[in-house]
């Protein structure tokens, strides 16, 4: 299948139907909250309610993880139609319709933290001629860096479609004053997969900035899969099963049905002979 931002700009390709197809799917958002989930456990917030920044919001899916975390969000997103459903959903957090890729005027340090889920590609990809990805990706990084408090992270959960794009995504962020660098949870997972980019805004005064540790990374398997493998030996027990069942078929085990036929008093009963149970020599 064509990658999302490969088929059009996202203001356009998350239009009115996509934004509700989107936001109805239940599998696409259990899929969001998990990875939504995942990245608030990746910024390793303090106790308390924080003030925290939605990159990417959408309709307010992640937003609403937040929320239920305790935190007070905002979210920016490109696409109208869905900060449109965002609105009628009545999501807590304030929106802004803003392309992430010419950077945002919040003040300084005023976020303790920022998550993005699914957005962080679309910024590499040239789907118009006065984009250029390398310029969009400094623009959004320097200014995101200014908006966060010192030694806040930003996690962003993304679909790379390369190495040469995860290698420019952190050359710049690193550029722009960032630390740290790609987790991969689940590594030898074909659907489990998740690349999470995590960086660290500075540091604070005597804490040294350590990068998280990958889910799966000792070889560990994700939940849904283990369930997949628990479904797949069930299968193949219960085919066994069937396959033994095919093998009675023996001679002693057609006379005993025969002789249980005939005690019944079945009228139609086949009598036995020498080629009973003999396997037939195929032709």
């Amino acid at each position: 299948m064509s990658r999302p931002e490969h088929i059009a700009p996202p203001e356009i390709f998350y239009g009115e139907d996509e934004a509700r197809k989107y936001t109805d799917n239940s599998r696409i958002t259990a899929i969001q909250a998990e990875m939504a989930y995942r990245a608030l456990e990746l910024l390793n917030l303090s106790e308390g309610p924080k003030y925290l920044l939605d990159i990417g919001c959408g309709s307010g899916l992640s937003g609403e993880i937040l929320e239920e975390e305790g935190h007070i969000w905002v979210g920016m997103d490109i696409s109208s139609s869905m900060l449109d459903v965002a609105n009628e959903r009545e999501v807590e957090g304030d929106l802004f319709l803003q392309d992430a890729g010419q950077g945002m005027a919040f003040r300084p340090g005023v976020f303790d933290g920022c998550i993005s889920v699914s957005v962080l590609q679309w910024l590499c990809n040239a789907d118009k001629t006065i984009n250029r990805p390398k310029a969009r990706l400094q623009r959004f990084f320097s200014t995101l860096y200014a908006s966060l408090n010192k030694g806040a992270r930003a996690v962003f959960q993304f679909y790379p479609e390369n190495d040469d794009q995860i290698e420019l995504i952190i050359d710049v962020a690193t550029r722009c004053g960032f630390e740290g660098g790609l987790l991969v949870d689940y590594p030898n997972s074909k659907k489990a997969k998740k690349y999470y980019l995590c960086l660290f805004a500075g540091s604070q005064t005597g804490v040294k900035n350590q990068m998280p540790k990958a889910l799966g990374e000792d070889g560990e398997e994700h939940p849904d899969e283990v369930k997949s493998i628990q479904y797949e030996k069930r299968r193949q027990v219960s085919k066994r099963r069937r396959n033994d069942r095919k093998s009675l078929k023996t001679k002693d085990w057609i006379n005993n049905k025969k002789r249980v036929a005939r005690e019944k008093g079945d009228k139609v009963v086949a009598n036995d002979s020498k080629f009973t149970g003999r396997k037939r020599k195929n032709h």
